[in-house]
C-alpha cells in the first residue's frame, strides 16, 4: 500500500515530465544551492588553451550545479571591456519590465533621418523591427530607440538593480554600452546571465521567459544554446575591435554558464566567437554536431 500511494504522488510529475518532452530547463531550486558559489574567482584550466589556436581571449565556463568555474585566461576573464551588443540582454529586460516595449512583437519604424544607414551595417538592419527581429539581428539602431525611450534615469536605476559591470552609463543614454563608460568582464558576465536565468535581478517571471525566448540560438532534441554576441569597436577601426559571445546551454535538465571574450584581429575573427564557444562546448559533451 506505501508503495502504491508513493506512485500515485509522484504520477502528476511523471505525467508532466512526459508531457513536456525535449530539452527540460535546469531545476531552479537544486541548481541555485550552489549557484552562489559561481561568484569565486575562476579557476584556470590550461587544457582550454587548445582551442583559441593563436586567438588572444579568454573563456570563462560556470556550473551551477556544483559551484565549479574554470577559464582560460584568467587576467582577461576579470578584465572589463565594453559590453557592445551583449547589453541587448539587459536592455531588452529594462524595455520589457518599463513598459517601453510592451512585449516581443512590438514594432519601431526604421527612421533613416534619425539612423542614416552605414557602409558597414547589415542589410537586416535597414527596415522596421520588433524586439523578436531585432535581439537575434543585434540592430543597433533600435536598441538605441529604446534606451532613449527608457531615459537616463530609469537605465540608471536598473543596471544598479542588477549589479551590471561598473554601473557607468556615462556618454549617452543611446551610446554608453557602444563608445561610452560601461565596461563588464566575462567574469561579471557569467555572474549576471546566471542571476537572469534563476529570476534573481528583480524583474517579473514574464519578462525573463520572453528575454529567454529570444536568445535560442539552437534548439534540439538533446540541448538549447542560448546567447548574445556582441562586437566592440565595430565601425570604427581606429577603435579596439573586441567580440563577445555569452549565454548558457541546457541539456539534460542542467544548465551550464559561459562567456567567450577575444580581440579580433580581421573581420573574420568574428566567426572564432561561435567556433571557439561550440568547440569547448562540444569537448565538455553538452552540444553536438
Amino acid at each position: 500500500m506505501a508503495y502504491m500511494n508513493l506512485f500515485q504522488a509522484l504520477l502528476p510529475l511523471l505525467a508532466y515530465t512526459i508531457l513536456l518532452g525535449g530539452v527540460t530547463a535546469a531545476p531552479l531550486d537544486q541548481a541555485r544551492t550552489t549557484a552562489s558559489a559561481g561568484r569565486a574567482v575562476s579557476a584556470e584550466e590550461p587544457d582550454l588553451g587548445r582551442f583559441f589556436q593563436g586567438v588572444e581571449g579568454t573563456f570563462v565556463f560556470l556550473d551551477p550545479q556544483t559551484g565549479h568555474t574554470v577559464c582560460h585566461n584568467p587576467e582577461r576573464a576579470r578584465r572589463r571591456f565594453l559590453p557592445a551588443s551583449t547589453y541587448k540582454i539587459p536592455n531588452t529586460l529594462i524595455a520589457l519590465e518599463t513598459d517601453v516595449a510592451s512585449g516581443p512583437d512590438v514594432p519601431l519604424a526604421w527612421d533613416r533621418t534619425v539612423a542614416p544607414p552605414q557602409p558597414w551595417w547589415p542589410a537586416v538592419w535597414a527596415r522596421d523591427h520588433t524586439l523578436r527581429t531585432a535581439l537575434p539581428n543585434s540592430v543597433v539602431w533600435y536598441y538605441q530607440e529604446l534606451a532613449r525611450r527608457i531615459g537616463s534615469a530609469r537605465m540608471q536605476a536598473y543596471v544598479d538593480q542588477f549589479e551590471y559591470g561598473n554601473r557607468d552609463i556615462s556618454g549617452g543614454i543611446d551610446q554608453f554600452w557602444l563608445t561610452g563608460g560601461l565596461r563588464i568582464s566575462p567574469e561579471e558576465q557569467v555572474a549576471f546571465l546566471r542571476r537572469f536565468y534563476f529570476g534573481e535581478l528583480g524583474v517579473s517571471e514574464h519578462t525573463t521567459r520572453i528575454a529567454k525566448d529570444l536568445l535560442v540560438l539552437e534548439d534540439t532534441p538533446t540541448y538549447r544554446l542560448s546567447g548574445k554576441t556582441g562586437w566592440a569597436g565595430l565601425g570604427d577601426s581606429s577603435a579596439p575591435q573586441i567580440g563577445w559571445l555569452v549565454g548558457y546551454v541546457e541539456r539534460d535538465g542542467r544548465v551550464h554558464f559561459f562567456a567567450t571574450n577575444i580581440h579580433m584581429k580581421t573581420r573574420e575573427d568574428a566567426a572564432a566567437r561561435l567556433s571557439i564557444t561550440k568547440a569547448i562546448l562540444r569537448d565538455r559533451g553538452l552540444i553536438s554536431d
